[in-house]
């Protein structure tokens, strides 16, 4: 009798086991659409927030046509990938976003009148704060897809992930050789800003 409650006992603790594991792999691949669905919020708030900044700050910076020819450029893309859904296009236009700032910024600064404009600093401020939710949402992407492969990969969470068929996530993709993966000489070195 004693044999039969441990069996008893140890299957009841099995089958805890799996269900703890199962439900928490359907919590985190539940967790990943709904951050690859926040990408999606976020450059659609982009689109929605940049025309409109856009449309105020061009009074201010007529002169520099080829940063508002990147903006526009950058808000296409931003559209583009919100209308498809398509991961890669959003990582493409965070991408453009995240190279204008810096050339908004260096306009502003080598510019007195505009850095005091409060229209370019507002423009400036949702630039920066919008790239920066992009890549936090793009971040916890990354973090929960890391955790789910990891519990398709390590035991005994990988058993219960085998027994339910579930497959890797690809998260965000990039490519795994080429020279974005080397750190020249020249790049390690600190950057000077002569304005």
């Amino acid at each position: 009798m004693n044999l039969t409650v441990i069996l008893i006992a140890l299957a009841v603790i099995a089958l805890g086991y799996i269900v703890s594991t199962y439900n928490s792999f359907q919590t985190i691949k539940t967790r990943i659409k709904a951050s690859i669905q926040e990408i999606g919020n976020q450059l659609k708030r982009q689109t929605d927030l940049i025309p409109n900044l856009e449309t105020s700050v061009k009074g201010y910076l007529k002169h520099e046509k080829s940063i508002f020819d990147k903006l526009t450029d950058a808000r296409k893309s931003v559209s583009e990938a919100v209308k498809t859904g398509n991961l890669n296009n959003a990582q493409d236009a965070a991408g453009k976003l995240t190279q204008l700032i810096p050339a908004l910024q260096v306009l502003v600064e080598s510019n007195p009148e505009l850095k005091a404009n409060t229209t370019v600093a507002s423009l400036m401020d949702e630039l920066r704060d919008t790239s920066d939710k992009v890549m936090y949402s793009r971040r916890t992407l990354i973090d929960l897809t890391a955790d789910y492969n990891q519990m398709l990969v390590t035991f005994p969470s990988n058993m219960v992930g085998n027994l339910f068929g579930m497959k890797q996530e690809k998260g965000l993709e990039m490519p795994e050789s080429g020279e974005f993966l080397k750190v020249s000489a020249d790049e390690t070195k600190s950057p000077k800003v002569e304005l």
